[in-house]
């Protein structure tokens, strides 16, 4: 650890002489403090001993206040104080923490537009807990008193609009999801130039829920859309331009044109490794992209080398419970289900329910999709007994969060019934498809 006494710093002091233990050298940091991160080596080839250069940064080091003036405009830049607090924790993923903190500023609320605002912002709360019927609740009564107080081309409504939206696209409310989301994107038709940046979103947001309905050649339309604004405002290699093919080559995959789905996905991938360093989570994201046309072209073995790619990035750049992880390991484990490879393939879907269960609400789309997948691992093996409680979780959850009618209840039902019959009779399984089809 290298400190230079001369330079301006966070306080430190010299603590041998007052400590509990005698002969300890130990310097005591202020709880703010700094450091650069310089050369690590392992100690005597101990993978699990580093040592690690540090060197205590100067309160004007150029650097540090770059990164400090960038993190600021990065977080909430327009809110104050407590609001601002909050909306760090919303971004964090700690939304129980935020909770706390927008309860106490909405009983501080006093005027129409501090209410708004604050109906708003627990709207997105709710929608990071997956309480849709909350945040559906809560962005109707921000979007009423906007409405009343705001011009109906308001910037404020915009976002109300499109936020709503999605949440109803993630119930599968497509009718409404449409609506608000072409709502916002009339607001930014009449208020923004062709080529602003939040018009290509609004484009972004409708050719999503096109997707979601599976009307692909719509869907197809609005990201092309959002596609010719930014090849117009931003470089060739910029990485919003890579989100913009990703999602083009998405719907190619879902109509099962895997030619284009590939081409547009390496089109992403490209831009990526142009622009952005080789560990980024958008990298990780192209070759999971990827890997996932090889997936549903049957081509498993390019899926398995893409999605692995994929994983080697992510242990690397997120958190040991990142949802981004648990993806990696159920595209994985999938794969390995269709090989036939069922006790990978339930290894890596097990690893991805743990890390769900770990950072995801228990509620979340998320955790159903593991309890799914791990069933349908253990029905594939034949050990029905052990598939139908994984099943029936995943039933459990998407009754709680979804719409009785929504589609995923309806599959959830299906195989939770198939599961039922194989498991507790005997009965002759062509009449079970039957029943269940």
């Amino acid at each position: 650890m290298k400190i230079d006494p001369s330079i301006p710093s966070t306080p430190f002091a010299n603590v041998r002489d007052v400590s509990h233990f005698k002969g300890e050298q130990e310097i005591l940091f202020s709880m703010h403090s700094i450091f650069r991160i310089g050369p690590m080596k392992q100690i005597d080839k101990n993978n699990r001993l580093w040592q690690v250069d540090l060197t205590l940064t100067s309160d004007n080091d150029p650097d540090l206040n770059a990164l400090t003036e960038q993190m600021r405009k990065e977080t909430c830049p327009k809110k104050k104080g407590w609001d601002r607090l909050g909306g760090l924790l919303i971004k964090l993923g700690q939304f129980n923490t935020a909770q706390y903190v927008y309860d106490i500023l909405f009983d501080q609320a006093t005027t129409d537009s501090e209410k708004a605002s604050m109906y708003h912002t627990l709207g997105i709360l709710k929608h990071g807990q997956c309480q849709y019927k909350d945040a559906v609740a809560y962005y109707n009564k921000s979007i009423e008193i906007k409405e009343k107080i705001l011009s109906p081309t308001d910037a404020n409504l915009v976002a109300s609009y499109n936020n709503i939206g999605s949440v109803y696209a993630n119930i599968g409310d497509y009718s409404n999801a449409l609506s608000y989301h072409q709502k916002a994107l009339e607001i930014c038709q009449k208020t923004l130039y062709l080529t602003h940046p939040n018009l290509a979103q609004c484009y972004n947001s409708i050719g999503w829920v096109y997707d979601g309905m599976g009307d692909y050649s719509n869907a197809l339309t609005y990201h092309q859309k959002a596609l010719e604004i930014k090849q117009k405002i931003l470089s060739s290699n910029h990485p919003d331009l890579a989100q913009s093919y990703n999602n083009i080559g998405s719907v190619y995959n879902a109509m099962g044109d895997y030619s284009n789905a590939l081409l547009s996905q390496q089109k992403a991938l490209e831009i990526c490794q142009r622009s952005l360093p080789s560990n980024h989570p958008d990298l990780a994201a192209s070759y999971n992209n990827i890997g996932s046309v090889y997936d549903d072209m049957g081509n498993y073995s390019n899926a398995l080398s893409y999605y692995q790619k994929a994983l080697k990035i992510r242990h690397k750049a997120v958190p040991s419970n990142h949802p981004d992880l648990a993806r990696s390991y159920s595209n994985i484990g999938s794969v390995y289900n269709a090989m036939g490879d069922y006790s990978n393939a339930l290894l890596s879907q097990q690893k991805a329910l743990e890390i769900r269960q770990k950072s995801l609400p228990s509620n979340h789309p998320d955790l159903a999709a593991s309890y799914n997948n791990i069933g349908s691992v253990y029905a594939d093996m034949g050990d029905y007994l052990n598939a139908l409680p994984y099943h029936q979780k995943a039933l459990g959850i998407k009754q709680k969060t979804l719409p009785p009618n929504h589609p995923d209840v309806a599959i959830s039902i299906k195989k939770y019934s198939t599961k039922t019959f194989f498991s507790t009779t005997h009965v002759d399984r062509q009449h079970i498809r039957i029943i269940t089809s």
